[in-house]
């Protein structure tokens, strides 16, 4: 029987769904702002973003929660956090929600995270290659930036598919954005590149304006 709402209309369990999930990953990265906000990052502070997660286990898998649980997980092996790891606790902390230490200004607290870019930064090739941008770039406008791909022979996409070869994220974040952080875009490229292994690339502005002025 077709569940529905006060209102008589029948309630899309998907879409409620995907909303909890979003205010769920908006939730775990205010509390990491809060983390970075006097930047330090004590043990008592990793052990309840732990319990946070654990508390909210159905979200655990998803994008960037399961990249954190991951690597507090490992970090809290010993049961403390030593200096190493706490440095290394903020910086996947600035990573993940694109904010500066030691304060949290307005323009920083706009920037695009960084967390799922590749580790290695490619050598990006345009000829016939397919680039799909997302967030707010520095280089231009959207149709700038666009028209820059295509000038070198390149394909401009709006959303990625098993078909992209690049995702840029621009330095600025969007307020279209589903998070402050990143959007379905950056959601869904992740998808592709870590779940699907399409060899879709995930790189910053920075570095596709350098190879586009190299090229």
């Amino acid at each position: 029987m077709t569940k529905l709402r006060d209102d008589g209309q029948p309630v899309c369990v998907y879409y409620n769904a995907r909303r909890v999930s979003d205010r769920k990953v908006d939730e775990l990265i205010g509390l990491c702002r809060g983390v970075l906000s006097d930047g330090v990052a004590t043990v008592e502070e990793a052990r309840y973003l732990v319990q946070w997660i654990e508390a909210n286990r159905a979200y655990r898998d998803q994008w960037p929660i399961r990249v954190l649980y991951a690597r507090l997980e490992a970090m809290l092996a010993d049961n403390r956090l030593d200096v190493k790891e706490q440095g290394e606790l903020l910086d996947l902390l600035m990573h993940m929600t694109g904010a500066r230490l030691p304060s949290l200004d307005e323009e920083a607290a706009s920037l695009s995270t960084t967390l799922p870019l590749d580790s290695l930064p490619p050598d990006i090739c345009f000829e016939d290659r397919r680039f799909c941008l997302t967030g707010k770039f520095v280089s231009g406008t959207r149709n700038e930036c666009e028209g820059f791909l295509i000038t070198r022979g390149a394909i401009a996409q709006k959303s990625p598919t098993r078909e992209t070869h690049y995702l840029v994220i621009g330095v600025l974040g969007s307020r279209d954005w589903v998070h402050s952080t990143h959007g379905r875009k950056i959601e869904k490229a992740v998808k592709l590149r870590d779940v699907n292994r399409t060899g879709l690339v995930i790189v910053t502005e920075e570095h596709w304006a350098k190879s586009i002025r190299r090229g």
